[in-house]
């Protein structure tokens, strides 16, 4: 069971700032490090299992995303094509036509669960997010030691999640950066606050056979943020907003630079994947959010040159820059720091970690 799990866990972070040397120096300090999978071809997540297991002996989580049904409204797209051209044109960029999407792209999960499960040495442990693994997924992690997490948003789903016999779930609040992890795409999200979301998913449970260890995440940034989910009922504490300036993640220059300029809030878009997602409110996500559809992973797809160039260009404005609720705490520091501080240090700690880099 997860009954050894760290109190303190660094979330899994698509897309660049979930690192090998992130993950390392996370675990090497006690708490649990993760690797995303998600976005990788299986050869690059093998690739990043290897460098952490170089770097640490400490156990490693890696996160798979669980493939939906396609989504198949392509005149809903192909409209917010349209709406998406005038912010590629500002970048030189051309959007892939709409037939040409990935409609079915599954993220390679099939092959991914097959070469962690052939590794020498598996992760310790998987988790899930996007949907449920299915039952023999679970089997078959469990049979070579590896304990599986799955990541819910509600109590429905974190029945479904208990009656797969997973061991642990992942309750993840509104507060989250990045996206929801819900398992219907195109649903709307649970709004309910983590500590209002995380109470009714424990009373949900308490009748299940076995009570599953429980990590809560949204919104984690500080100390005392995680002192208060751990008394209302959560096993261990994920934080991912306050690693994305750590001195080991992959954070692009200008997500980086825009988390550290004050003036900004957050807020949930469908506008650069289809899927919905807390990030800083900028341009493109204000002027054309509305009007994305829920159309993972098309709208994913689509929208990659544009965020690919914007990125590459310093511009802020119509790139995808993921943040929870409590972004503006988030500090540029080691990864041991960050976790030995969020494991129980006092408010000011971190401060003196900057002071003595």
């Amino acid at each position: 069971m997860l009954e050894n799990v760290p109190r303190i866990i660094q979330a899994p972070m698509a897309g660049g700032p979930s690192t090998p040397e992130l993950a390392a120096a996370v675990s090497d300090a006690g708490g649990l490090g993760f690797l995303a999978g998600g976005y990788l071809t299986t050869e690059s997540l093998l690739g990043a299992v290897r460098a952490a297991r170089a770097l640490t002996h400490a156990p490693l989580g890696v996160n798979l995303f669980v493939p939906g049904p396609p989504a198949a409204d392509v005149d809903a797209v192909a409209a917010y094509r349209e709406r998406l051209v005038p912010h590629a044109d500002l970048l030189g960029v051309r959007l892939p036509a709409v037939a040409d999407l990935p409609w079915d792209d599954d993220d390679h999960y099939r092959a991914k669960i097959d070469a962690l499960c052939a590794l020498p040495a598996p992760p310790e442990l998987v988790s899930f997010t996007f949907g449920l693994p299915g039952h023999d997924d679970v089997a078959r992690l469990r049979a070579l030691g590896t304990l599986t997490v799955a990541t819910v948003t509600n109590e429905a789903e974190a029945r479904a999640a208990v009656a797969l016999d997973v061991d642990g779930i992942c309750v993840q609040g509104p507060e989250a950066g990045g996206h929801r992890g819900t398992h219907d795409a195109a649903a709307a999200p649970d709004d309910r606050p983590l500590e209002d979301l995380l109470p009714a998913v424990i009373a949900a449970l308490s009748e299940a056979r076995r009570r599953p260890h429980i990590t809560a995440t949204g919104g984690i940034g500080t100390p005392r943020r995680v002192r208060e989910v751990l008394e209302l009922g959560a096993d261990s504490a994920m934080a991912g907003t306050a690693y994305l300036r750590a001195d080991e993640a992959g954070t692009n220059a200008t997500h980086a630079a825009a988390l550290a300029t004050a003036g900004r809030d957050t807020l949930v878009t469908r506008a650069f994947t289809g899927r919905t997602a807390r990030g800083l409110a900028n341009t493109l996500a204000l002027a054309v959010g509305s009007a994305a559809p829920a159309a993972y992973p098309a709208v994913h797809h689509l929208t990659r040159p544009l965020r690919a160039a914007a990125a590459s260009a310093g511009d802020p404005e119509r790139l995808h820059l993921w943040a929870g609720t409590n972004f503006a705490g988030a500090r540029p520091a080691p990864a041991a720091a960050i976790t030995r501080w969020l494991a129980g240090g006092t408010d000011a700690a971190i401060a003196t970690v900057i002071t003595d880099k």
